[in-house]
Parts: structure tokens; sequence; C-alpha cells
């Protein structure tokens, strides 16, 4: 009897020191980085941000100026610096390249991809995108003397803004960021995505990503993932999904 209660004991004490271990290696995240995509600023996640702070979550949206990779992840490597820790980082369509190499960074805890690219060590979001068939969104981007991409207002409407109101697309236009070509070629070299808890939001009506490379990469990187029945800025079309998909990160 005497040696069955010591192993009981034994046992008792082994989860007991294993679940110490969890708690203090993998803290509950304070603040949620949000970065933007190509086309976008900082106000597409005006929907989110309340419901992240009702959660007791401090959040940054980060303002990228969108002329390059380095540039992005810099802006972004900058929140997190001054980010109460730990962080849960989370990106938007370009964004998504961005985190995936500004994930890197030992204070984020996870990261949360919302219709967004998620490329491998080696790759740009040209490598990514080529291997799917072109979106008819494509049509609508214009490209300017000084290599900075748009699209036009029919093409947000349309394609980028779908299932907005039409008082919101106008929004959506007017704050549109122009975004630099030389950006979509450069490779990232650290994926954050291979070495901490991912989660990705699959927009299956997008006509900007497409919902099969989107599905693909939740396969690749192993991540909990949301499907919502919404286009491409799934984050103002189903606010509640989104927060609720990063408040699960960050706990």
């Amino acid at each position: 009897m005497s040696r069955i209660f010591r192993a009981i004991c034994s046992v008792l004490v082994a989860l007991a020191s294993t679940s110490s271990f969890a708690i203090a290696a993998d803290p509950q995240a304070k603040t949620v980085v949000l970065v933007h995509g190509a086309f976008a600023d900082g106000s597409s996640w005006q929907k989110v941000i309340p419901p992240l702070q009702d959660a007791g979550l401090n959040v940054i949206a980060v303002q990228n100026p969108l002329e390059s990779l380095e540039g992005d992840v810099a802006f972004t490597k900058r929140a997190i610096r001054d980010a109460e820790g730990p962080v849960v980082l989370v990106g938007h369509s370009w964004g998504g390249v961005v985190i995936t190499e500004a994930g890197s960074d030992p204070k984020v805890k996870s990261l949360v991809y919302v219709a967004a690219y998620a490329p491998d060590a080696g790759q740009s979001l040209v490598d990514v995108a080529s291997k799917y068939p072109e979106q008819e969104s494509r049509t609508t981007y214009v490209k300017d003397e000084d290599g900075y991409l748009k699209i036009t207002d029919d093409g947000i409407s349309k394609y980028f803004a779908a299932g907005l109101s039409p008082q919101e697309k106008e929004l959506v236009a007017v704050v549109q960021g122009r975004f630099h070509v030389r950006a979509t070629t450069a490779p990232v070299k650290h994926p954050a995505w291979r070495d901490k808890p991912t989660f990705m939001v699959v927009a299956t009506d997008d006509q900007i990503i497409s919902p099969a490379l989107q599905r693909d990469q939740v396969k690749s990187a192993n991540a909990e993932m949301v499907e919502v029945p919404s286009g491409h800025v799934a984050m103002l079309s189903h606010p509640e999904a989104v927060a609720e998909i990063i408040v699960r990160a960050a706990r």
C-alpha cells in the first residue's frame, strides 16, 4: 500500500511540475499588434479593436509605409519593441508576409493570419501567388511611373471590399495606401510560423487571395483555422470571428 501511495505522489508531483513549467513558459499574451495589408492602413482593424480591448488586451495598429518588406518589418518590430509582452502578431493580406518575417521576435507568442500570405523561407508574395490561377481582380491594379500600385475604385468595390456596405467601400477606397511593386518580390528569410503557434482565418469568398492558397497554407503551417464566408477584408465584414480567434491565440 505504501509503495502505491508513494508512486501516486510521485506522479502528482511530476504533473504539477509539468503544469507549472507550461504556465511559466507560455503566459497569456498582453498585447495584440495588428499589421494591415497592401492598399490599406490601420483603420482596417477598426471593428476588431474594441472587442480585443474588451477582452483585456492592449492593442497597437501599425501604420506601415508599404514601400518594401524590409521597411514594413522594421515598422512592425518597433511596435513589438514598444508593446507590453507577450505579443500576438496579426497580419492581413500582405501583412501576412510582414508578420512571417517580423514574428521571429522573441516577444511574439503566436501569429494570426487573416486572409493573408504566409511564405516559407526564400519565398516572396509573387512566389506564393504564382502557384495558383491569377485572380480576376488583378486586372484592376494600376501601377504608376514610380512603381506604386493602387486598385481602381471599381476594383475596390467589386473585389477588395466585396461584402461591405457602399459607404464602407467608399471609405476603403479613400484611405487606400499605395503599395510599391518591389515589395512583392522580396523573399522571407525566417518564417516565424515554423516555430510559433499559428492561427489562420480563411476567407472563403476572397477575390484577392485564392481561398485554395489560404487553405494550403493552413496545412503547411499546421495552423488552427476558422473559415468565414467573407471577401478579402474579413476583419471588416466578420469582425467578431476575427476577434475571437485573436483572443484564442492570446490565451
